[in-house]
């Protein structure tokens, strides 16, 4: 079996498992965060599950461009920059932000998010490094990259930026959880996923890639019905919680 076509299976069971994720997940949340309950076994400090879940995206994109066919390529560079810019950021500054020593993370949710972003990192890095044709130079002012980019940052922007308002609502050892008024959570209970799909469907723009086209539909797949599951808890949990605030997409969901 060649190894493309051992890329194409993995890229068809990515685009067919999200159909999945997303009807499991609207009916049984993911156990960690404000989801977290008894029964899901073993469980490890949340700040280091966060880290070794996230670092395979990092690490295994970051070796296919070392070892691929595309170093010299500078568009490949920008791809790698967008990229690794996201994941040290998830891998190496938030999670040692996190407040709240004592929370956990389910092993089980662990093995699960390892096992997508090794497939996912190897599909979008071997794509971009070795599969792909060279981009040429001038693919950098394609409109499809432009629109991309600006999609891809907006969304960093949103997603940084509404995970540190979470992280500053609690001092250290404060456990209750807060609602949160500021910046995107003026229209949508979970902005840093808003910010995280918009970030991938940028992606998958501006690489105009199957491999990005299913990273962000997983995205979409896995956060959307949890942004669905946290917009109930909030308004369970707070009867002050404002009324025209939505889940996910400002003004519409």
């Amino acid at each position: 079996m060649s190894e493309l076509l051992i890329f194409n299976i993995l890229l068809i069971t990515v685009f067919t498992s999200a159909i999945l994720i997303f009807i499991i997940l609207f009916f049984i949340p993911a156990p960690y965060g404000r989801h977290m309950r008894k029964g899901w076994g073993i469980t490890l400090k949340a700040k280091f599950g966060w880290f070794l879940m996230e670092f395979p995206s990092l690490a295994i994109v970051v070796i296919l461009f070392f070892t691929g066919n595309k170093k010299m390529n500078p568009v490949a560079i920008i791809f790698l920059i967008f990229w690794t810019v996201h994941y040290f950021h998830r891998t190496m500054v938030y999670p040692f932000m996190m407040k709240g020593g004592n929370k956990k993370f389910p092993v089980l949710v662990l093995s699960f998010a390892l096992i997508f972003n090794f497939i996912n990192g190897y599909l979008n890095g071997r794509y971009l490094f070795y599969f792909s044709q060279p981009y040429p130079s001038d693919w950098l002012f394609d409109p499809r990259f432009i629109t991309g980019a600006i999609l891809f940052i907006s969304g960093m922007f949103i997603n940084i930026q509404s995970d540190y308002i979470l992280l500053k609502l609690r001092k250290e050892g404060e456990k209750d959880y807060k609602i949160p008024y500021t910046g995107f959570f003026r229209f949508v209970s979970s902005p840093n996923y808003f910010g995280e799909i918009v970030e991938w469907i940028g992606w998958a723009i501006l690489t105009w890639s199957f491999a990005g086209l299913a990273f962000a539909l997983f995205t979409t797949a896995n956060l959307m019905p949890r942004a669905y599951s946290n917009h109930k808890w909030y308004k369970s949990k707070f009867n002050s919680y404002p009324e025209e605030r939505k889940a996910l997409i400002p003004f519409i969901y």
